[in-house]
């Protein structure tokens, strides 16, 4: 149960705003009275200019949906690069609202879609026209206004490759800050569409959102399957961005100044997560559940934090004291919990890590290694593939597909389902051992042979043989999962990526999707230009007026 931390993609963009002082200023702002229309925001980011553009029509609530197969949105938009003229807009008018279905050039950075939130919107609204502030108890529950439902990059649809973004973008350098980006954006313009509806509901009683409970207003997000083939597909990215976490961990669990001062911050923060983890409704039992147990830890640690015995232990022994106790008492899910908190300690040990998470994704090939010596590297890091019985059906029960309709990754049943001739290449595990096995039969009789050799009679076989030989060489390699049986429970895959994302409040709607907030707490475009401290909206909670 993976959480978000300092080196997540959320707070390292937000620091980025604020250390560069980004400039975002309002272009067009032209919706009717329903909140319909269009408006553009111009970024400027020291020598670089983008545009936000967002594109707001009428939407039945019957059409409203967070399915991937929908078509129609509340809202659509776009990141743009550079200046944005008469016919580049014309062009976003006619492709962004179809989103999937348009096509992009690569001036287009990020595509987007979002709906309203039916339990937030249109109360807030109501209650802004009346001269009253949203209901904080209600933002409890559902903290948004709008919810995307994808968010597109990385040369999507004509869009700009990530080479391209990579290399001549500087403000999104890192992975996923343009996406992220458009999401912070999103959260900004929901804000003001829904003072403008109020206002041209009321003129003469409507109020603007208090600062305090704008900060308070995050996005929501839905996210189902089409996520988790990327864990599969970027090992290498993956496995780099948990390096740069242990890293961090590593020079953390080096220092030595568990001192009073540091004692209380933390037990501050446990207090914080309290709170967080009470104002949190999921609608799972099993997520209820596993909250309430992460509070009684978070509760029983403040204690023992306040007790001088246990504290004097952290004075000698250091924060590896304290993570071998939460491990030994409250479980995996505390201490990976204690060491994100860790994170909030020691920025200067963890933040410069923020500009390592991109990697150059290449999967090489040794050919001149001995076919002995390969099969040894299977056996030993990928013994958890070779244990597996793909032989029993409950193992090699389900398939992942592309949808033909939205293009994006479903999962069937072989047992009922067509389409299993069509499986996009995600079974790790089973490549594995077919490739051991083929390795094991092709050394019977070639007992002196060399990788090259073997792949010139299996040239099937490369795309594995690569994978493996650089993926052990990593401290971190492949997922030690088989995404074909029975029981995959893929909402695992999902909060692994999340956390790096650095969303909150996850609520899990079945073993396929989630819904989760994106920038809760996170600092408003008006606090940009402010000396604030860019990081204090870990684990939000409430706003007391």
């Amino acid at each position: 149960m993976m959480q978000p931390s300092r080196l997540s993609f959320m707070r390292t963009l937000v620091r980025r705003m604020v250390r560069e002082a980004w400039r975002i200023t309002e272009v067009c702002f032209a919706l009717d009275d329903e909140g319909y229309g269009e408006a553009i925001y111009c970024l400027e980011a020291g020598p670089e200019t983008y545009h936000f553009v967002v594109f707001s029509k009428p939407l039945e609530d019957a059409l409203r949906n967070d399915r991937v197969i929908s078509n129609q949105w509340d809202l659509t938009m776009a990141l743009v690069r550079g200046q944005l003229s008469d016919e580049q807009l014309d062009q976003l008018r006619r492709n962004v609202p179809l989103q999937e279905a348009g096509r992009m050039d690569e001036n287009v950075l990020v595509l987007s879609r979002a709906n309203r939130s039916a339990r937030s919107f249109a109360e807030v609204v109501a209650r802004l026209a009346t001269g009253r502030q949203p209901d904080v108890e209600r933002l409890k529950v559902a903290g948004y206004l709008c919810r995307t439902t994808a968010v597109y990059g990385s040369g999507k649809f004509g869009m700009a490759g990530w080479h391209v973004v990579k290399t001549s973008c500087r403000s999104f350098r890192t992975p996923f800050s343009g996406e992220m980006f458009t999401c912070y954006m999103l959260r900004h313009f929901s804000c003001r569409q829904v003072e403008h509806i109020a206002r041209r509901q009321s003129p003469g009683t409507a109020v603007t959102i208090a600062p305090e409970i704008e900060r308070y207003i995050g996005i929501g997000n839905a996210t189902g399957l089409g996520m988790a083939p990327f864990l599969i597909r970027h090992p290498v990215l993956i496995s780099h961005w948990m390096i740069q976490r242990e890293i961090a961990l590593a020079r953390i669990l080096n220092q030595t100044d568990c001192d009073a001062p540091k004692r209380y911050a933390l037990q501050s923060m446990l207090r914080r997560v309290v709170q967080h983890l009470q104002e949190t409704t999921v609608a799972a039992d099993y997520q209820t559940s596993r909250n309430q147990i992460l509070i009684a830890a978070c509760l029983a640690l403040i204690a023992k934090l306040s007790r001088r015995a246990f504290c004097a232990g952290l004075t000698s022994g250091g924060w590896k004291v304290l993570l071998s106790f939460v491990e030994d008492h409250y479980g995996p899910a505390a201490e990976e919990l204690v060491q994100v908190l860790l994170f909030e300690l020691y920025p200067h040990l963890v933040d410069p890590l923020e500009e390592s998470m991109a990697a150059e994704e290449r999967l090489d090939l040794d050919s001149g290694m001995t076919l002995v010596e390969l099969l040894v590297l299977l056996e030993t890091h990928y013994d958890w593939a070779l244990n597996i019985d793909f032989d029993d059906p409950n193992h090699h029960a389900l398939f992942w597909y592309r949808s033909e309709e939205k293009m994006e990754p479903r999962l069937g049943d072989r047992a009922c389902d067509a389409g299993a001739e069509r499986e996009m290449p995600l079974l790790i595990a089973l490549g594995v051992r077919q490739c051991f096995d083929a390795m094991q039969r092709f050394l019977a009789d070639n007992p002196e042979s060399l990788v090259v050799d073997f792949l010139i009679a299996h040239p099937d076989q490369l795309a594995t043989v690569r994978r493996v030989q650089t993926m052990c060489g990593l401290p971190y390699g492949d997922i030690r999962g088989n995404l074909s049986d029975r029981n995959l429970e893929p909402m695992h895959l999902l909060r692994a990526k999340l956390s790096f994302f650095g969303v909150g409040k996850f609520d899990p709607k079945s073993k396929l999707w989630v819904r989760n907030t994106m920038f809760q707490g996170a600092p408003i475009i008006a606090d940009l230009s402010q000396d604030l401290n860019p990081d204090h909206w870990y684990f939000p909670t409430a706003p007391v007026l």
